[in-house]
């Protein structure tokens, strides 16, 4: 069913969606699979995916010009967002405005899942700036 005004409708199923990972001393180390926002299923408003981190895994320190929300489905996690470290737990939400910096990392013992959506059309148009 196309809209008129937009794209269809989707219904995804995360397990059926190829999961991309980082494993680099810059980016990071974790799994992440793009939901919308990847090929074939363009919402034309935002991205959305679930990253995974394994215990002591990590997403380094890095800027995007897009917002973008975090919500913690599962794990403990350290977030640094600009100055500030914050500790999140399964049932936190973090509102991270662009161009602000931001990285996690799992402090716990058991696998971290984090639900993310970006300001972005798709994921291509995402420029992540990790510092030098």
């Amino acid at each position: 069913m196309t809209r008129p005004d937009g794209p269809a409708p989707l219904v995804v199923h995360e397990q059926e969606v190829e999961a991309e990972s980082w494993d680099d001393p810059t980016r990071g180390t974790l799994s992440f699979r793009t939901l919308f926002g990847g090929v074939g299923t363009r919402t034309g408003e935002f991205t959305a995916g679930v990253a995974e981190l394994e215990p002591r895994e990590w997403l380094g320190l890095h800027t995007h010009r897009q917002a973008e929300v975090y919500f913690v489905v599962q794990g403990r996690l350290r977030l640094r967002l600009g100055d500030a470290e914050h500790d999140l737990r399964a049932g936190s939400a973090v509102f991270v405005p662009g161009d602000v910096p931001h990285g996690v990392e799992n402090v716990g013992t058991t696998p971290a899942r984090i639900f993310y959506v970006l300001a972005a059309e798709s994921f291509d148009q995402v420029e992540y700036v990790f510092p030098e």
